[in-house]
């Protein structure tokens, strides 16, 4: 006899919600602000490269290496700008921490149309809902603005769990948190490796948000939702 579903873990960004303007765009707005005219594509090409490099060099924020998610993202930031040859270094300090204490404001934030609806569901089918998620401490409070936080009963971002998906110990970590067993536990999320993959071969029933078809063709269709609309069927099947 298999275990009953008792829990839904979410995935949040580009599952539940995304974020409205590209990089670029908000880092020359803030920049506006300041009366600075920088070039959005510029500015978004500096930061992917920054990005990817920081990335390399402290992965998760850091954190084995005495960082927090403030201090990687103010380095990000001011490297970004940096290479757009911006050197006044107190400015450029400024804007990087205004950056990261505006990027809370739910007006950088747009929750897709599906995502309410599917977390009600999900509580009136009787389960539980919490977060894992590749994310800094500032995700709770994202979440609140957005109005999605009173659906979760816990929240685990990578910077808090101190690993990041698909290291699987950080989905240790939340079936800890629910006290069950995999086999009683959802996941969905929209990255095919750290959410999909790494959650089914934990023993978690973990489905892919596809809202663009990609893996129309490498995920079997009772694994994949092309809208969270879909959630809700394909979890009753583990309730029966």
């Amino acid at each position: 006899m298999r275990a009953p579903l008792q829990w839904v873990l979410w995935d949040v960004t580009n599952t539940l919600l995304k974020v409205r303007a590209s990089v670029g765009e908000q880092y020359c707005k803030e920049a506006e602000r300041m009366g600075l005219n920088l070039d959005p594509v510029e500015v978004d090409a500096a930061f992917r490269q920054v990005y990817r490099h920081h990335c390399s060099k402290n992965p998760n924020y850091g954190i084995t290496h005495g960082m927090d998610g403030q201090t990687w993202w103010m380095g990000v930031v001011q490297d970004t700008f940096s290479h757009c040859r911006l050197q006044d270094p107190v400015l450029v300090k400024t804007m990087a921490s205004n950056l990261y204490h505006n990027f809370c404001s739910a007006e950088n934030w747009e929750v897709f149309s599906d995502s309410q609806a599917a977390l009600e569901s999900c509580s009136s089918l009787g389960l539980k809902l919490g977060v894992v998620s590749n994310f800094d401490k500032r995700l709770e409070r994202i979440l609140h603005v957005c109005g999605l936080l009173p659906h979760f009963s816990f929240i685990i971002t990578s910077e808090e769990a101190g690993v990041a998906k698909p290291n699987p110990s950080i989905f240790d970590q939340a079936l800890q948190k629910c006290g069950t067993l995999a086999a009683s536990v959802a996941h969905v999320g929209d990255d095919y490796v750290n959410d999909y993959l790494t959650s089914r071969s934990m023993g978690l029933h973990g489905f892919l948000l596809d809202r663009h078809n990609k893996y129309k063709h490498s995920v079997p269709r009772q694994h994949r939702l092309s809208s969270l609309e879909e959630l809700s069927s394909h979890l009753q099947l583990h309730m029966q």
